[in-house]
């Protein structure tokens, strides 16, 4: 069975029950963790899940609240003793930050480090991520700040699209469209961002069936936002806490 653990569901500015947006999937021999705040081991091992068996983290944008967490989880990794590689996936120009970020740390002289790969991606709609017989995922930028990607993630329960940081958005749509699941930002109507009436307008455009917000202020009512987004769409809507676990089937 495919799992999604919301490891953090606040928007940029956290507080002490809400971290930062990102989340881990367990499907097959995959455990992928999407985008790297905080301190993934921590959250990781709250989450009952062993920070050793990740398999892949895919990072969706260059901004702090996304990728801050990327040398702690690389060194905590290291020092734990892992040998088997970790696949790292992101925009080309986000892989070279995070190569500069880890520079600064003199990664290169951590003796005996286990082999990072980096899977660096176009900005074309639908990118191969991740493709086995179990999990397919692809991307699609989305409407941010900065460049960003989506998420498309085919499993045997499935289909779940992410949308990350994004404004209302076509290819939102398009990689959501009859999903089982949507997760979808709620951090509010301004620029680079989607509010939960809007996500909940994305949602029913894109005929999903279960809509999650994540990305939301920790202060907002999640009745509220579960409400304003039931004013366009019709089925089921959940607002993502942290650690609460979606399992798919």
């Amino acid at each position: 069975m495919s799992k999604i653990t919301f490891l953090g569901t606040a928007s940029a500015v956290p507080d002490a029950t809400h971290h930062n947006a990102h989340f881990i999937l367990e499907s097959g021999m995959r455990k992928v963790l999407v985008d790297c705040s905080g301190n993934p081991v921590v959250r990781l091992k709250e989450a009952g899940i062993d920070p050793l068996a990740l398999t892949d983290v895919i990072l969706t944008h260059f901004h702090p609240d996304h990728v801050s967490g990327l040398p702690l989880l690389l060194m905590d990794l290291w020092l734990m003793g892992r040998e088997q590689s970790l696949v790292l996936h992101g925009l080309k120009a986000d892989l070279e930050r995070a190569r500069g970020m880890l520079d600064l740390f003199d990664w290169d002289k951590w003796t005996g480090c286990y082999p990072v790969v980096f899977n660096a991606l176009g900005s074309a709609e639908y990118m191969p991520v991740i493709t086995d017989e179990e999990l397919t995922i692809v991307a699609s930028s989305v409407c941010h700040m900065i460049p960003a990607i989506g998420l498309r993630m085919t499993l045997p329960e499935g289909i779940v699209a992410y949308s990350t940081d994004t404004g209302p958005c076509d290819s939102v749509i398009r990689l959501a469209q009859d999903a089982n699941v949507l997760i979808h930002e709620a951090s509010g109507s301004m620029a680079g961002h989607t509010s939960a009436a809007e996500a909940g307008e994305v949602a029913a455009q894109a005929g999903v069936e279960t809509l999650v917000l994540i990305h939301y202020p920790p202060e907002a009512d999640p009745l509220e936002l579960a409400a304003e987004a039931g004013e366009a769409f019709s089925g089921d809507v959940l607002v993502a806490e942290d650690l609460m676990a979606l399992e798919l089937n």
